[in-house]
C-alpha cells in the first residue's frame, strides 16, 4: 500500500510504499545560513518527517546529498555526526551541484524502512 504525506504543489514530500519511507529532496528555510546551520536546519525537518510516516533517522538507509561548494562539506559533515550515532549510518553519496536556486547550499533526500 502506498501511502503519501505533506502535498506540495509539485510533490509529496513523503512517500512510503511496502515499508519504505523515501522522503524527497528537502532543504533549508533560512538561506542565510551557513552550512553548518543549513545542515541543521534540513536535519529538524528530517526528523519531523520521519516521524510524519511513523520512522525515526535509526531506520535510514540511504541518504544522497547535493551541495554547491565542496569546500563546506567538512562543515556539513560535522553536523551530520552530532545527528547522528555512527552505528546509525546510512549509506551516504554527496554530489557537488552548481546550483540548488537562491543561496540554498544543501539539499538532502532519504530513504528509511518504517
Amino acid at each position: 500500500m502506498t501511502k503519501r504525506h505533506l502535498q506540495t504543489p509539485i510533490m509529496h514530500r513523503i512517500v512510503s510504499h511496502n515499508g519504505l519511507i523515501f522522503v524527497g529532496g528537502t532543504t533549508c528555510d533560512d538561506e542565510s545560513l551557513d552550512m553548518a546551520g543549513q545542515t541543521r536546519e534540513i536535519l529538524a525537518k528530517l526528523d519531523s518527517y520521519l516521524a510524519e510516516a511513523g520512522s525515526d533517522k535509526t531506520k535510514l538507509l540511504s541518504a544522497t546529498i547535493f551541495i554547491t561548494d565542496m569546500a563546506l562539506k567538512p562543515q556539513m559533515d560535522v553536523v551530520w555526526k552530532e545527528w547522528l550515532s555512527p552505528e546509525s549510518f546510512p549509506t551516504r553519496a554527496t554530489v557537488g551541484v552548481a546550483d540548488l536556486g537562491g543561496t540554498t547550499l544543501i539539499e538532502i533526500v532519504v530513504t528509511a524502512h518504517a
